[in-house]
């Protein structure tokens, strides 16, 4: 049976936060230096740091991981919310960080945006090589959570939209919203001119998603918005998922960046335990106990670990 799980987050709350405010504006605020935390003797007698993006289902996925490696007697390190690729991956690369979940897909765009790769199995395949030294990844979960375009419903019917080509033909100006970083994707702006001749504008909405970005689209700033595809309120909010016959999107399934150092037998066999019995609709029912019942990340996996009963 799964045990009780350890106390100590190293981040929480308004710290959390205000450690990537920090992280962003210098360098004495970075909250991957370990020196500065408690938990830095920890670090250097074996325990496992691990990180998450500052996206709730990130963290939930990587609180599965810390309690599943607790109940299996591996000492653990949270740094959660630490922020986007530019910041947490040099981390991975430097040991800082040593375990994070990521996703196939967008992973794989990062180190090489000119992938041809659009498979589950052809980019798990092609991010192992893409990868530079001192990372690699474990088994990839059935789970998925990737970008998505959606629509209201009530465009859908007005415009004849249903799919990401067919907004061709839409003749009224078109505005994209997400987090800034998507305007540089190559899936963003440029993507959808060059695979399906869409030209959109873009504004920046920092949530990932969120009731922000929701806000924004019913109130018609945006036409069109990024959420990502595990995301309950796609389906509360009645909107429309654009299907994406041209593969603009990658397959992106949950899979866990590590380092090298890091990746012992005891460590993997854990964690590999964990991908394969994390499943598509366990995620979003995670991220709905997340978002709709305001379930706190540590509760939410210490749950799913009792029932799925791995150890």
């Amino acid at each position: 049976m799964f045990t009780a799980i350890k106390k100590g987050r190293l981040l929480t709350g308004l710290v959390a936060v205000g450690a990537v405010v920090a992280l962003a504006g210098c360098a004495s605020g970075d909250p991957l230096d370990t020196s500065s935390t408690s938990g830095g003797d920890a670090a250097e007698g074996g325990a496992i740091v691990i990180g998450s993006q500052a996206y709730y289902s990130n963290e939930i996925i990587a609180e599965i991981y810390a309690q599943a490696l607790e109940a299996n007697d591996i000492e653990v390190e949270r740094q959660f919310n630490i922020g986007q690729r530019d910041a947490y991956l040099p981390a991975l690369e430097s040991g800082e960080v040593q375990l994070f979940p990521e996703y196939t897909g967008n992973l794989l765009q990062y180190y090489d945006p000119e992938t041809t790769a659009k498979t589950s199995d052809d980019v798990y395949a092609a991010l192992a090589g893409a990868l530079p030294e001192g990372l690699e990844v474990l088994d990839q979960a059935p789970a998925t959570d990737q970008d998505s375009y959606n629509v209201t419903k009530e465009f859908s019917e007005a415009n004849g939209v249903t799919s990401l080509s067919d907004l061709a033909s839409v003749t009224t100006p078109l505005t994209l919203g997400g987090n800034s970083e998507l305007q540089t994707r190559p899936y963003g702006p440029e993507g959808l001119l060059a695979t399906y001749g869409v030209t959109v504008g873009f504004t920046p909405i920092e949530d990932s998603g969120g009731p922000l970005t929701l806000q924004a689209l019913k109130d018609d700033q945006v036409q069109l918005v990024n959420i990502y595809s595990a995301d309950p309120n796609i389906a509360a909010a009645g909107l429309v998922t654009l299907e994406d016959p041209e593969g603009l999107f990658l397959a992106s399934n949950v899979v866990p960046l590590i380092n090298t150092d890091a990746a012992t037998p005891e460590v993997s066999d854990v964690i590999n335990k964990v991908s394969a019995a994390l499943t598509a609709e366990d995620l979003v029912e995670l991220n709905s106990q997340s978002q709709n019942d305001q379930e706190s990340a540590d509760t939410i996996a210490k749950n799913w670990l009792e029932k799925v009963a791995l150890f």
